[in-house]
């Protein structure tokens, strides 16, 4: 429960250049620290706490330890001020989160197994902060993430529809990625141009993740690069000497004339297998 004496969020005016968009709402930002399943007893990092909305909520609902990774000095700042800062529960790193070396990281602020991220993405950074993610699983455990809405709809498109590319077959790889729920504008301040969303994640068991992330991510750049194009064409890029896209293809029964959007998940998988063995 709340405490009537927690520190008051800072309304400070958002920094556009840094993607800035704050929900101050207690029950959707409940919501949001809540969507991957009880944070209490867990150590998560936050990414962008901004006032520290988002913050409360996790710290109100039971998390051992939170580190906030924080570019704003402002907010940065203000959280430091927090009683739960000089309690050891809570730390705020100050930098970008596209630059930190995670596993040295989680060592330096004495985090333990199955950390769990959840955070308010700002948006300008939230695609390639994941797919690094999606490179480390092995590090961290749930992920709570607030997306645009289109990017979470890439994130959790199936074969075949509209929203089905790179950024699916990479999450699917590693993780069981689901749609929690969506946002408008309206909710945050100041209100984005689009809707939001907030996607739910939990690793792949071992046996059942992809290992090779950084191949797989070299043949779906290829892949999905030149969508309108034939499989046999769009993965020439790719090739080396003495083997042609066609007999990649009928290696792992894929007919050349396929395109990309239409490959399932395993399909991917033995695909790149194939190409990482040549």
């Amino acid at each position: 429960m709340t405490d009537d004496k927690a520190p008051e969020l800072l309304r400070a005016t958002a920094n556009k250049k840094l993607g800035q968009h704050f929900l101050f709402d207690p029950d959707i930002l409940k919501r949001v620290a809540l969507a991957g399943g009880p944070v209490d007893g867990a150590d998560v990092i936050e990414i962008g706490p901004g006032p520290g909305g988002l913050t409360r909520a996790l710290l109100d609902n039971g998390v051992r330890k939170l580190v906030c990774v924080e570019m704003d000095d402002r907010f940065a700042e203000a959280l430091l001020s927090w009683p739960e800062a000089s309690q050891r529960r809570l730390a705020v790193h100050k930098g970008d989160a596209t630059a930190i070396d995670w596993p040295a990281f989680i060592d330096e602020h004495g985090l333990g197994q199955n950390i769990k991220i959840v955070a308010n993405l700002p948006y300008n950074v939230g695609t390639p902060l994941f797919v690094g993610w999606l490179n480390q699983m092995s590090l961290f455990g749930t992920m709570s993430l607030m997306f645009q809405k289109e990017v979470a709809q890439r994130i959790c498109a199936k074969p075949g529809s509209n929203h089905y590319g790179r950024l699916a077959v990479l999450s699917y790889a590693v993780i069981e990625p689901r749609m929690a729920f969506t946002l408008p504008p309206g909710a945050f301040k100041p209100p984005p141009k689009v809707a939001s969303a907030v996607v739910s994640a939990k690793p792949l068991a071992e046996d059942k993740a992809y290992p090779h992330l950084d191949a797989l991510q070299t043949v779906t750049a290829a892949a999905f690069g030149q969508r309108r194009k034939m499989l046999r064409a769009s993965l020439k890029q790719i090739m080396t000497q003495g083997t042609t896209t066609e007999q990649l293809l009928e290696s792992v029964s894929i007919d050349p004339t396929r395109r990309a959007e239409t490959l399932s998940q395993q399909e991917f998988r033995d695909l790149t297998t194939a190409w990482k063995a040549l």
